[in-house]
């Protein structure tokens, strides 16, 4: 069964600056989420400043429905798997201690993020 996941970034350089995105997941291993684009990876913006670097906190993933198949998501940066994942049991909207709010994922602007259905 097809679900939606919604992922919050926190920018880290500007109080109360923050990048929503919202993928769609077909529920299959080894398949990567999707934007509503098609595209399944995502850059994270830099600064308009020459001088600055952005760094965005992976702020919390909320997964939309109810997945049969898939179990985790494997975090990629940089097309390389990362070796972190998200556990689905612990982010799906009715979860109130969500795994992001127990750990901070912290990626610097220019990254290209995915995530993979295991």
């Amino acid at each position: 069964m097809a679900f939606d996941v919604y992922v919050l970034f926190e920018n880290l350089s500007t109080t109360g600056k923050y990048i929503t995105n919202l993928y769609a997941a077909s529920d299959a291993a080894g398949v990567d989420l999707a934007l509503p684009s098609g595209s399944t990876t995502y850059t994270l913006p830099g600064s308009n400043e020459a001088d600055e670097k952005e760094a965005y906190l992976l702020k919390d993933i909320i997964v939309v429905g109810t997945p049969q198949v898939v179990k985790y998501l494997e975090i990629w940066l940089n097309d390389k798997d990362s070796s972190d994942v998200v556990v689905l049991g612990v982010n799906t909207g009715a979860t109130v201690n969500r795994q992001f709010e127990k750990m901070e994922y912290i990626i610097g602007e220019g990254t290209p993020i995915k995530f993979k259905q295991k």
